[in-house]
């Protein structure tokens, strides 16, 4: 294949980059300050070295315009918030004393103060902090933070574009703050936030900035006909202005759809589009629009979101398509480097041919400046990199890793039946019930327990040689019998082993099955100060032995109180991994749905009465336009009813899910059919009980009262309010008692303080019940 060269030379650059460092320095050195030991100064000089070594890597890959302004203290629509001013009445005595200990009260809260509430980010694993917004919310510019990021770049001789969260998506984001009205949409509000994101834009080009970026991937989801004609109102009044940057526009995770054409006829100078298999599309809706002509077009043709090499000649194919539609393509991308790995390079376990395979941060941006090259000068300027990544292709394509055929064959003899309980919810509740002997609102906790210095250490030690398996098993031992101890007298009813064993949730698994890769420095923020380190799923899946049965029952002969076995399921196990993306993925859900199913076969018989299989991410794996919502839910429930529906009536299935908005999916919830559902509850005052309600759910369900994202402790007084409230739309034979998710990330103290508050909120509560 032979590509002429651009009419416009061709150049690259990326929407964002990780921010944690290589040894995830900014994670450090912010919970260093949280606990005193990090000066403010040293966290800023901290964070202003790794954006200079962020913006650097990227120059010497090759790429030709940096970001700025996405770097972030905790995450970037809280970045934004600031940046607007919509900071909530209830912090703002916080941030008027500090700005930088205000930002951190918006995040995490206070003792006596909640913070905003946090959700997932589209279809991913990223987490924003939610704007609260109302009819009295009074935006005002603060351009502090992506001035200073500009100039940064600029004294360092970089050619910089600042990024900013567009208007539409900050609106469409945003929630009523709680006391508002019922029925209050923010996105009135944007005439009122325009003339703010005007003066940033001033702010921004008074600064020396040539372009600024704005991010509308909201435009990505199906949008109501207001909503279109809000996002050409804002980009007309944006285009308008006679002093500004210029514009590009970007959107990312799906097709544009009915906005493209919105944006594409907006007076702004650029647009950037998803080209990837995600966004297929988007080629032929801009071919329809009539292209750009006269405008910038930056093409995603890189995946931004897994860690797969780039097939470099299908995206020069596309690539070249693109050069009749606009006056200049550049190469990116196709969202924020944020949600992958910083570099592949440093990994040491991995099979040097399947690391090949894999590309990181670092690694696309490698591959986006060899495709700007090859657009720009000619595919015989990059033949070795096209003859090399051929060969990578195919290596994979062949590689025995990637097909099982007895994984196979197993897959494809389910049947319906597999996937049934033997009896209706109503018959294995009154077994369930006669067997544990529960009282109302039992209380629970998610599953995991804090992980201190002391386990995580232990963990390192056994992997360096510096303890034995004989030694590290009996720690794990004893936390577990610290951890039962613990739940037995603070009074809980259905305990949990505490999960001291578990590095991470998905990728204890992945690292016990067959099919799976880990990585030893693949971490990626999740949100805040969190970072997890997604394992690859590379290939057929199996389980080759009892994953979680030895430290469960375990833990059981500690104990006369039901032990809860904890699994995570299948949807979740793709969601939080980078997953394979050569098969549909309701065909690796399935091969990963029959592994979970011979675990919970082999808990059960172990003597294991309830099992809870976590789904978290099942809301989140949603596609972001309705036309595929069946599709997915469809596979994506029958693979968690094929994990779990093989048990007797009498063993109790418990799922969790966190930090999502549900009531999109309360019909997936109920086809679940699990026994138990827990879910996060605490931000959203109870609101996913109503919707639970609304919808007419049956079975059992615990919305949690305990915030665990949070280092405040709450009263046994507010527990017990949220918990009337759950009361006020789930029936008290149905309603369970627990946090929002697991307790890992929290210490010790507040965990204590925390779980015994809840308990006596539950005793308070189940007192006022006339039957109890």
């Amino acid at each position: 294949m032979t590509a002429k060269p651009a009419a416009a030379a061709a150049r690259a650059t990326v929407y964002g980059y990780p921010r944690q460092g290589q040894h995830r320095e900014l994670k450090k050195a912010i919970e260093g300050y949280w606990k005193g030991r990090v000066t403010a100064d040293a966290l800023v000089e901290t964070a202003r070295g790794l954006r200079r070594a962020n913006w650097q890597q990227l120059v010497d890959a090759g790429v030709h315009e940096v970001p700025t302004g996405d770097f972030s203290y905790y995450d970037h629509v809280l970045d934004t918030s600031v940046m607007v001013g919509a900071v909530p009445d209830r912090h703002r005595a916080a941030v008027e004393a500090g700005a930088l200990d205000g930002y951190f009260a918006m995040a995490r809260g206070t003792q006596d103060v909640a913070p905003l509430e946090m959700t997932k980010w589209f279809d991913t694993n990223y987490h924003y902090l939610v704007p609260e917004l109302g009819p009295d919310t009074v935006f005002a510019a603060n351009s502090a933070k992506q001035v200073g990021e500009l100039k940064e770049a600029l004294a360092l001789g970089h050619t910089p574009r600042p990024v900013l969260v567009g208007p539409v998506t900050y609106l469409l984001l945003a929630k009523p703050a709680p006391g508002v009205t019922a029925g209050f949409d923010p996105l009135t509000l944007l005439d009122r936030l325009l003339p703010v994101y005007a003066e940033v834009l001033g702010d921004l080009r008074a600064a020396g900035a040539e372009w600024v970026q704005l991010d509308e991937p909201a435009l990505v989801q199906d949008r109501t006909p207001a909503e279109l004609n809000a996002a050409e109102r804002a980009y007309r009044d944006l285009g308008a202005l006679t002093d500004r940057p210029k514009l590009l526009v970007a959107s990312y995770f799906d097709q544009l759809g009915e906005a493209l054409p919105v944006l594409a006829k907006a007076p702004v100078d650029g647009l950037a589009l998803d080209f990837t298999e995600a966004a297929a599309g988007n080629l032929d809706a801009l071919a329809a629009a009539g292209g750009l002509p006269g405008k910038r077009l930056v093409a995603g043709v890189v995946n931004g979101r897994n860690i797969w090499i780039n097939d470099y000649e299908k995206s020069l194919a596309t690539l070249g398509t693109l050069l009749g539609l606009a006056d200049r393509v550049d190469v990116a991308a196709s969202c924020s480097l944020l949600h992958v790995p910083l570099d592949a390079a440093v990994e040491r376990d991995i099979d040097p041919q399947i690391l090949r395979w894999l590309a990181f941060a670092k690694q696309k941006t490698a591959e986006i400046a060899a495709l700007a090259r090859g657009l720009a000068q000619g595919t015989h300027t990059i033949a070795a990199e096209l003859a090399a990544n051929r060969a990578d292709l195919a290596s994979r394509a062949g590689s025995a890793i990637t097909h099982d055929p007895a994984v196979r064959a197993r897959a494809a003899a389910v049947t319906d039946a597999d996937g049934r309980r033997s009896a209706p919810y109503a018959k294995r509740a009154a077994a369930q019930r006669a067997h544990l002997g529960l009282p109302l609102l039992p209380t629970t906790t998610i599953g995991s327990f804090p992980q201190t210095g002391e386990l995580r250490a232990a963990r390192a030690g056994l992997r360096a040689g510096r303890i034995d398996t004989a030694g590290y098993e009996e720690r794990i031992r004893n936390e577990i019998r610290e951890v039962i101890a613990f739940q037995e007298k603070a009074g809980i009813d259905v305990l949990v082993h505490g999960e001291p064993e578990r590095n991470d949730m998905v990728q204890y698994f992945a690292e016990q099955l067959t099919g799976y890769l880990a990585t030893q420095h693949g971490w990626v923020q999740s949100y805040g100060t969190r970072y997890v380190r997604p394992p690859v799923l590379a290939g057929d899946i199996s389980r080759p032995a009892p994953m979680t049965v030895r430290w469960t029952t375990y833990a059981q002969s500690c104990t006369d109180r039901p032990v809860k076995g904890m699994l995570t399921g299948p949807v979740t196990m793709l969601a939080w991994s980078f997953v394979r993306d050569d098969q549909p993925l309701g065909d690796t859900a399935r091969q990963v749905a029959l592994a979970l199913r011979d675990e919970v076969a082999d808990l059960e018989a172990a003597g294991t009465s309830v099992i809870q299989v976590d789904e978290p991410a099942l809301r989140e794996t949603l596609p972001l336009r309705a036309a595929g919502h069946a599709a997915y839910l469809a596979w994506a429930t029958e693979a968690f009813r094929l994990t779990t529906s093989g048990v007797r009536d009498r063993t109790q299935i418990h799922t969790h899910m966190c930090y999502a908005e549900f009531g999109d999916i309360v019909q997936a919830i109920d086809d679940l059919d699990a026994d138990v559902i827990s879910l996060e509850a605490a931000r959203s005052h109870m609101q996913v009980a109503r919707e639970l309600a609304a919808h007419g759910y049956p079975r059992e369900a615990g919305p949690g009262v305990y915030d665990i994202h949070s280092p405040r402790v709450p009263s046994a007084e507010e527990a017990a309010s949220l918990l009337r409230k759950g009361l006020d739309a789930i029936p008290a034979e149905r309603l369970w008692v627990n946090p929002d998710c697991g307790l890992k990330t929290r210490a010790w103290p507040e965990t204590r303080a925390s779980l015994e508050n809840l308990v006596a909120a539950a005793r308070t509560v189940r007192a006022e019940i006339p039957s109890a």
